[in-house]
């Protein structure tokens, strides 16, 4: 943004954009080009010209009718506005079991259909394993992927691994749906080489509300136990921090 003689130049039409969709965000239900022109205190044409493209960037919505409603984008803002301060909240959890385990931590969850890493917690002492291959081609084979999958029912489970084929990532990697050995929603899920050689993750879910997902942490095979019990309370940190956002 630039200024002239000290004070911000700014831009006009973003305003009386933005002002649009205030009016109509405050008006209950319905709103129709006329009122909002009137509620802004601008001309008609100017008022369709504004709403014309806000209804194009998905800003607003123009129903059958004619009249205005807010659009999805405003949704998917607020949404990972919301995601985004959730995981700030969270931070201190996840550093927490971090240290504790000892391991590199990974938060992810279920969105839009595929199971995504949403943050990820290292260290000098503690640092990230190589994700060469992303999750939604891996769940199958992770324990943070394998923890979501038994959260879900059945039908959505089995809709799922319909779309993604379970590739064979090393010699231990179960790649027959039959066998896949899910944990319950309670339990915490393992990972044994499954995803890479030399690599043992714990993962364990998070209780968000309106979404699916877990916390995983890389661990030796030595200090499992000691880890599965600083991931659980781990867990519990992490979804308290959720629910707070």
């Amino acid at each position: 943004m630039t200024t002239h003689r000290g004070r911000p130049t700014l831009i006009r039409s973003v305003q009386r954009a933005l002002r649009l969709i205030e009016v109509v965000g405050e008006r209950e239900g319905r709103v129709t080009a006329k009122e909002v022109a009137r509620a802004a205190g601008l001309p008609l044409a100017t008022a369709y010209h504004l709403l014309r493209t806000c209804t194009h960037e998905g800003w607003l919505q123009r129903l059958d009718d004619g009249t205005y409603v807010l659009g999805h984008r405003l949704d998917a803002v607020h949404r990972r506005g919301r995601d985004a301060a959730g995981v700030a909240l969270a931070r201190p959890a996840l550093e927490w079991l971090r240290d504790a385990a000892g391991g590199p931590v990974y938060l992810a969850r279920l969105v839009d259909g595929e199971i995504v890493v949403v943050e990820i917690v290292d260290g000098p002492k503690t640092p990230r394993i190589d994700l060469s291959i992303g999750l939604h081609d891996a769940a199958h084979a992770t324990a943070l992927g394998k923890c979501i999958l038994g959260q879900l029912a059945a039908a959505e489970r089995n809709e799922y691994l319909s779309g993604h084929p379970m590739h064979d990532l090393t010699p231990h990697t179960v790649v027959d749906p039959r066998r896949l050995r899910l944990p319950l929603p309670e339990e915490v899920a393992v990972d044994e080489e499954e995803y890479a050689l030399g690599i043992h993750c714990l993962a364990a879910p998070v209780v968000e509300r309106g979404y699916v997902a877990a916390v995983g942490v890389v661990v030796s095979r030595a200090g499992r136990s000691r880890s599965a019990d600083a991931l659980r309370l781990g867990a519990e940190r992490v979804s308290r921090a959720l629910v707070m956002r």
